[in-house]
């Protein structure tokens, strides 16, 4: 059953002839890139790189309704982005349940369709949450960031797309899909540089203000217990140890009380 998810139905199931031809639907895809490309800098959180990527995929693929993105992370998977928060419900339903197509899509890094309506049995926490809110098809296509010289490829996550439309996504949008996550996946990794540095940038902040309230919380005890740098240290570590706190906070609460004193 799993590999018949993965395979496209026939092109006359999935094409019809209201859909645009190949080169439009290229030249949407390619249009969708550019804006993606001119909206996002270099100063954005990974959640907000996906968000924009999600919005520009929306436009990009035809009888795409909406379109999420799945982060498969340590703990579980979480939705990261959506264009429609309603059916975020579809996604959370296969977390739950620990199978979909958009896991499917994670763990075999292959592009997944479905038709609601033809997985029952297979995924049936999927097709009720998606019958439910009237989607009909569903593409989901892996977000994978390629090796580099010093990295191997990274899943990021998974890039799906809501259809009310059953005859909606073939085998050539499955290659757009392909495409664009590959195009974007500089901008993605450049996301996620910039939220690891600035990470990096608040850990060394909250560790300055951590020295800078130790140390004023030493120069207290040292005045009122003429006492040296080490043994007000002790004093505090010793005290940091008795309430099972850290010692940062010990130090805070020393200086908040000589304040309110």
């Amino acid at each position: 059953m799993a590999d018949d998810a993965r395979t496209f139905p026939p092109s006359d199931r999935s094409l019809n002839g209201d859909r645009p031809d190949a080169l439009e639907r290229l030249d949407d895809t390619a249009d969708a890139l550019e804006v993606l490309r001119e909206a996002l800098t270099g100063e954005e959180s990974l959640d907000d790189a996906l968000q924009r990527l999600a919005e520009t995929a929306a436009k990009a693929i035809p009888d795409a309704d909406a379109v999420t993105v799945s982060v498969v992370t340590l703990q579980r998977p979480r939705t990261a982005a959506a264009t429609d928060r309603i059916l975020v419900d579809v996604d959370e339903k296969q977390y739950s349940a620990d199978r979909g197509p958009c896991l499917q899509s994670a763990r075999t890094l292959e592009p997944v369709r479905a038709v609601v309506g033809e997985h029952r049995e297979e995924w049936p926490e999927f097709e009720a949450a998606a019958a439910e809110h009237n989607i009909r098809a569903y593409l989901s296509v892996p977000v994978i960031l390629p090796a580099t010289d010093r990295t191997q490829a990274e899943h990021v996550g998974s890039l799906n797309i809501y259809s009310h439309t059953a005859e909606a996504f073939d085998p050539f949008d499955e290659g757009l899909m392909r495409l664009f996550t590959t195009a974007a996946s500089a901008t993605i990794s450049s996301a996620q540089r910039w939220q690891r540095s600035r990470e990096h940038i608040q850990q060394l902040e909250r560790a300055l203000v951590s020295r800078a309230v130790i140390d004023q919380a030493k120069g207290i005890l040292m005045a009122v217990h003429k006492c040296s740098p080490d043994e007000a240290f002790s004093m505090l570590v010793q005290r940091s140890q008795h309430e099972n706190a850290k010692l940062r906070d010990v130090a805070k609460n020393l200086l908040d009380s000589v304040m309110l004193s």
